[in-house]
């Protein structure tokens, strides 16, 4: 079967299960709508419900505290009893939820009374007394609070052989700031919710008292039967008691049906065209997915040819599997003798086929080689040898399985050449570092020699000057000694004063020959050109960067954009640019070594950093800082650091940073250190800025 039928069969696959897909979307969209009109009109009906509930509780609280005023206006005076039994009798008369209105002294003893006109007394059967001690409960509490309070609820049984619930409330007569006794009142809890709750319930619902475990205690209404009952409850809190309005309601089933008949026609409208662009999108992404991806492929193959990297993949067993033409022009082998070629391979150096045979085998054992690469040597059928780096990866496919090795391999003879040429150069600027030290100790030489040869030069002609006035001998003794004696003196003094002359003059010589040196050395600062500060780091770069990777260091250059070029001796320059360097690698090589084992040794990185100094008015300077992380610089060493022949080196001669510090100070600019943060030392020089060209 072809792959276009593979692909065709793939399609009707895909387009079966987007409508299977589709239908079970629209199924499930109908479903969701149903359940979600049903909600909606679930949550309508209880919020109304809430609402009302609310309601009536603001309607009960406003009642009994409408209650509570007409009570505070009765009157109270000992002369009185009459008129407050009439009005009394007006209210409860009045007001139908009231039982009983008592006048009680401070022990609670009645003093008159007033009942409802509507109905038999209610304690008829049981009494008043029956019921004392909630009724002093509630007055307890009424004068704790200096308010009106209320008993718990209770059940008094009545002739007809039904019963009533009542509760008291007890509210304390003050007069004259202080308390004279009690009135009292006596509710009916059915009459509560019939007299006081303005709203007219609607048909199916009922209203209630319960207590806290849900007991009914009144009731107001009988709800019809339904399929579905809603429920609100609010708590009415009275100081002393607090009650459980319940409101009930019973409903039957939302009629929802013709927003469901609705919703389905939109909703199937809705799928269809939602099928129509899905199929759409689809097709737009399909084409746009094999446009994108004969790009990706005719992309991927110009990048692969345009390479100058060699790229080789082998499988598992070591066959070469994929090679571009980099690869394959870098050993001059064609594509096809290559492919499926296992070990060894035709491009190795027969000297050295059994040890790239050892290191394939290694890596296909499992054991992968680092991933900056490793060197090794290629030839070409020519016999010509050349270096190669490779740096190899592992093959992993979509599955996550181990398939092969990807290799990508450089020709570094161009490499190795410049590496060749630098050190050339690196042995030209040694050279250059040494005369420079010559011309140091010469300069030190010229300074430390003048005093012990201009103090030979003059006891030199001090003792010339004492033989030429040296008083002549006396006549009596060269009488007595005679004329011999005479005359080997005046010999001696000849030689003395020829031998003290020619010291004088090779002493003067020996001066002038140093003083000469010395003005030599001077006479360099004369070679002055403008050097923009990245020529300067360039030119030292390739030294710098050699014996960094031997030491493993990582460098790394900050040059400010606003840097302008110096004025200075460029070699001299970059030999002590090439000294500091040298001088911080050297630094972190030894703090590396120092680090205690088990701790993780920090990076090394060395700081080539240039940026602009202070300057004045008259006057631009560049300052330029060599940074390492080693361990510093201690106390003891740094106050010597600058002397001649001071070292810390074994080999080291202790004239590199006097030799730095007298080139900067040619140049008028300063050269020091300070710590670095968190650890490592700071070396900053300045140099003159060079001035801007003529306009």
């Amino acid at each position: 079967m072809s792959s276009s039928d593979h692909r065709g069969k793939n399609w009707a696959h895909r387009r079966w299960a987007l409508w299977a897909l589709l239908l079970g979307l629209v199924l499930s969209l109908l479903a969701i709508l149903v359940w979600l009109a049903g909600r909606y009109e679930v949550s309508q009906v209880q919020s109304r419900l809430e609402h009302d509930a609310a309601e009536i509780v603001t309607d009960i609280r406003a009642g009994l505290t409408r209650n509570i005023q007409s009570f505070q206006a009765l009157p109270h005076s000992d002369q009185a009893l009459d008129e407050w039994r009439r009005s009394a009798t007006e209210l409860l008369h009045e007001r139908r939820e009231l039982m009983r209105l008592e006048w009680r002294n401070e022990s609670l003893d009645v003093l008159a009374y007033a009942e409802s006109p509507y109905r038999a007394s209610v304690f008829e059967r049981l009494g008043r007394a029956s019921v004392q001690a909630d009724l002093g409960l509630a007055c307890t509490t009424a004068r704790r609070l200096s308010g009106s309070a209320y008993s718990t609820s209770y059940f008094l049984p009545q002739a007809d052989g039904l019963g009533l619930e009542v509760l008291d409330m007890c509210m304390p007569i003050v007069m004259a700031g202080r308390l004279t006794g009690y009135t009292v009142a006596t509710y009916s809890l059915q009459d509560i919710l019939v007299e006081l709750v303005g709203k007219q319930l609607g048909r199916g619902q009922s209203l209630s008292f319960t207590e806290a475990d849900g007991t009914r205690l009144a009731l107001r209404g009988t709800p019809a039967r339904g399929n579905r009952m809603y429920t609100a409850q609010q708590l009415l809190d009275f100081p002393g008691n607090t009650l459980v309005l319940r409101l009930d309601s019973r409903q039957g089933t939302p009629a929802f049906f013709p927003n469901v008949l609705t919703a389905l026609v939109t909703a199937m409208s809705l799928a269809l065209v939602a099928v129509l662009v899905l199929l759409a999108r689809d097709m737009r992404r399909r084409l746009k997915v094999e446009h994108d991806l004969a790009e990706a492929l005719a992309f991927r193959k110009a990048m692969e040819d345009s390479l100058v990297t060699g790229l080789r993949a082998r499988d598992l067993q070591g066959r070469i599997t994929y090679v571009n033409p980099a690869f394959c022009q870098m050993v001059g082998v064609d594509a096809k003798d290559l492919l499926n070629h296992n070990f060894p391979s035709p491009y190795w150096p027969p000297e050295l086929a059994s040890v790239y045979e050892q290191r394939q085998a290694i890596r296909l054992a499992g054991n992968t080689l680092p991933r900056e690469g490793h060197e090794s040597v290629f030839m070409r059928p020519d016999g010509t040898r050349f270096p190669v780096l490779i740096m190899e990866a592992p093959l992993i496919n979509a599955q996550g399985k181990h398939t092969g090795w990807m290799s990508a391999i450089l020709d570094v003879s161009e490499q190795r050449r410049i590496e060749e040429l630098s050190r050339a150069s690196q042995d030209r600027l040694q050279a250059t570092a040494r005369l420079a030290m010559v011309g140091e100790m010469a300069s030190l030489l010229s300074h430390e020699l003048n005093q012990p040869l201009a103090a030979i030069s003059s006891y030199a002609t001090g003792s010339l000057n004492l033989l030429q006035h040296q008083p002549d001998a006396d006549p009596g003794d060269a009488a007595s000694k005679g004329r011999v004696a005479r005359e080997p003196s005046a010999h001696l003094s000849e030689d003395l004063q020829l031998a003290m002359r020619r010291i004088a003059e090779q002493a003067e010589r020996a001066g002038k020959v140093i003083k000469s040196v010395h003005d030599f050395v001077r006479r360099r600062d004369q070679v002055r050109e403008a050097v923009t500060p990245h020529a300067l780091l360039d030119a030292v770069m390739p030294l710098v960067s050699l014996q960094a990777r031997k030491l493993g260091v990582r460098v790394v250059i900050e040059v400010d954009v606003n840097c302008a070029a110096v004025l200075c001796d460029r070699t001299m320059v970059e030999q002590v640019l090439l000294n500091l360097s040298r001088n911080g690698m050297q630094a972190m090589q030894g703090d590396g070594a120092a680090e205690a084992p088990g701790k993780a040794v920090p990076e090394k990185v060395l700081t080539l950093r240039v940026r602009p100094a202070a300057s004045k008015e008259h006057s631009r300077w560049v300052e330029f800082a060599v940074i390492d992380c080693g361990a510093g610089i201690p106390d003891e060493v740094a106050r010597q650091l600058f002397t001649p022949f001071f070292t810390t080196k074994v080999e080291g001669m202790g004239l590199g940073l006097s030799l730095c510090r007298t080139v900067i100070e040619q140049h008028g600019g300063f050269l020091g250190f300070e710590a670095a943060s968190p650890q490592g030392t700071i070396f900053k020089f300045t140099l003159p800025a060079a001035p801007p060209p003529a306009v």
